[in-house]
């Protein structure tokens, strides 16, 4: 048990980078050049939400340190807007701008693309029904584990 754990770990920060690169290939395909594929799925996982930048770690939209930074260089390249909450002048809250709605469609595309093509090819949707399942199930043991130290 002890090697599949380990290897399934591993394949989950592999299978993590090489979506990255995935999102790197389509942003080139595309021309684009004023975004990183990190800040791709950042857009795309607000969608059409209004977040806060602590919403979007908070939501499991971006893992990393840098998000203030990456929110800064999409505001500047036009892809999000940011207005203060009427609310609280201190927060702010951030949602796509028209060329970041542009590029999210483009993003799901490139998803159905690829679900159309690992579809019978690599695994069939009952599949990755059940692989999701076990990822979700691993997610929690390690947020108890993270909460509830043994």
């Amino acid at each position: 048990m002890k090697e599949h754990y380990i290897l399934t770990t591993r394949l989950i920060e592999r299978l993590h980078r090489r979506f990255l690169d995935v999102i790197k290939a389509e942003l080139d395909r595309l021309g684009v050049q004023d975004i990183n594929n990190v800040q791709t799925l950042i857009l795309f996982n607000i969608n059409v939400d209004q977040l806060t930048v602590g919403e979007l770690t908070a939501r499991g939209y971006y893992l990393g340190s840098n998000v203030s930074y990456n929110v800064k260089k999409l505001v500047e390249n036009g892809y999000l807007l940011q207005e203060r909450s009427t609310h609280d002048r201190r927060m702010t809250r951030v949602r796509l701008s028209p060329k970041g709605l542009e590029l999210t469609a483009k993003i799901d595309q490139l998803y159905a693309r690829n679900a159309s093509e690992i579809e019978g090819k690599v695994a069939t949707a009952e599949q990755l029904k059940q692989i999701n399942q076990t990822l979700m199930a691993l997610e929690r043991y390690w947020s108890s584990l993270v909460s509830f130290p043994p």
